[in-house]
């Protein structure tokens, strides 16, 4: 036994459904190794990286109808990697990344699941530079600006990762910390536009949960598509 317990879901995006094997509950945890301590990661937050979350599902619902031709694309924070494996199943040139000790093995079994070809993984801890990395057109992640400090880690990835012509998407809940992150952008050239969505069933309008889209120079790219 691995320590923890696992479910299987399906989860219908872009048309078609997924097979995603998930954590049973937010109540599982193992660190036999010490090795999400040494990540920095609590034995509270250990289990979020492993569950379908709405802004994910948001997230991957959108990167079904994206135009992605000739870009190189980076997922941050990409958990179970639902948007990683809409991409690959587009065929299109993505790199996930998380920096939680399961996330590259649970991305590998659910591409297979799925009889998708293996998706490039990398450990990409925010607040560390990795030179080896490169540039992107497209940098996407969904909740990622969850605590104060992430919008200084994430404009500094954009500076390091970014070709001078790109765009950054986000699917924001409503935290309220995009504020400060949108102002560290517009230092770099960024403009930002918002679409409003409803992320669940309970939602009701004016609608917390957005998708934000921060572009810089002509990067290619096509309207996103929301769930109404």
């Amino acid at each position: 036994m691995p320590g923890y317990t696992t479910r299987l879901l399906t989860v219908r995006l872009g048309g078609r459904n997924y097979r995603i094997r998930a954590l049973s509950d937010l109540q599982q945890f193992a660190d036999p190794t010490g090795q999400a301590q040494r990540a920095g990661i609590s034995s509270s937050l250990w289990s979020l990286f492993g569950q379908v979350w709405p802004s994910g599902k948001v997230l991957a619902e959108a990167m079904s109808n994206f135009d992605v031709e000739g870009k190189r694309i980076l997922e941050l924070g990409c958990g179970l990697g639902l948007s990683s494996l809409v991409l690959a199943d587009r065929g299109a040139d993505v790199v996930a990344s998380d920096h939680h000790p399961l996330a590259e093995s649970f991305l590998a079994y659910n591409a297979g699941l799925n009889d998708l070809p293996a998706v490039t993984y990398r450990d990409l801890p925010w607040a560390v530079p990795d030179e080896t990395l490169g540039r992107f057109d497209l940098i996407i992640g969904s909740d990622i600006l969850y605590e104060r400090d992430h919008a200084t880690q994430i404009a500094a990835m954009m500076q390091r990762h970014a070709q001078p012509a790109a765009e950054l998407l986000i699917t924001d809940p409503g935290r309220g910390n995009s504020g400060p992150f949108t102002r560290a952008m517009a230092l770099q050239g960024y403009e930002v536009t918002e679409q409003r969505s409803r992320f669940d069933e309970k939602d009701t309008e004016p609608f917390r949960g957005r998708l934000l889209s921060y572009r810089r120079g002509s990067p290619n790219g096509s309207a996103v598509s929301l769930p109404e």
